[in-house]
């Protein structure tokens, strides 16, 4: 394989990966909070704490990884 045809490969890779990133940074504001996840709210300044939508994003994610990983 040619070196311009792994570099194109490559391209094409970080553009899925971009436009994933893309997706989920603007699906992100329209997700429900989870319980467990903390607010903290002051006159001025919000803090968001995801910590319940952290867990359940790593099990899934672990899950995700395992079934894909498995041979």
């Amino acid at each position: 394989m040619s070196p311009f045809a792994s570099l194109g490969r490559l391209l094409v890779l970080a553009g899925v990966v971009l436009i994933a990133l893309g997706l989920a940074v603007t699906l992100a504001g329209r997700l429900p909070r989870l319980p467990g996840d903390i607010v903290l709210e002051r006159p001025g300044l919000t803090v968001f704490i995801p910590l319940g939508t952290m867990v359940l994003l790593s099990l899934v994610l672990t899950i995700v990884a395992n079934l894909v990983l498995r041979r």
